[in-house]
């Protein structure tokens, strides 16, 4: 995670101008083999080829490192969490995990890659706990859940 915050502390600039310095330093390394060790004729589709296979390969160590694979987070259960007022109102486990959520300031794209949904999914749960809640603002859903005994 540190290392994904600092790539994108380096920004757009910082990218460009390392895939320069690679490209230079890749035209430098194919003259000097094409001059020392190889024929003088090869063509420039050679070096097409070699510099495409190698940004591939590059694109594709680059991808796996960013997106790795995200590990799940385990939902914890308050221990005060009033079970009855959650049958009574109707809230399901996942409605309850992102009203948890919210009450921690999440936004919905922050919950949906928690809980490993999709944003509109998040937006459905929300409309729902709106309204078994009597509610029309998060802040509200979350004051309103803290009171019922809902979320700790």
């Amino acid at each position: 995670m540190a290392k994904t915050a600092e790539l994108r502390r380096w920004g757009y600039w910082g990218t460009v101008v390392l895939y320069a310095l690679v490209v230079a330093v890749l035209v430098t390394v194919l003259k000097v083999f094409e001059y020392h060790y190889w024929i003088r004729d090869l063509s420039v589709e050679v070096y097409i080829g070699v510099v495409a296979t190698l940004f591939t390969a590059l694109g594709v160590w680059l991808g796996a490192k960013l997106l790795g694979r995200k590990q799940a987070v385990a939902p914890v259960a308050p221990p005060t969490v009033d079970a009855d007022a959650v049958r009574r109102l109707g809230i399901s486990g996942r409605e309850l995990e992102v009203l948890q959520l919210m009450a921690l300031g999440c936004s919905n794209q922050e919950i949906a890659d928690k809980l490993f949904i999709s944003l509109p999914t998040v937006k459905s749960h929300s409309s729902s706990l709106f309204l078994k809640l009597e509610v029309s603002r998060r802040t509200q859903a979350v004051v309103k859940a803290k009171a019922l005994r809902l979320i700790p």
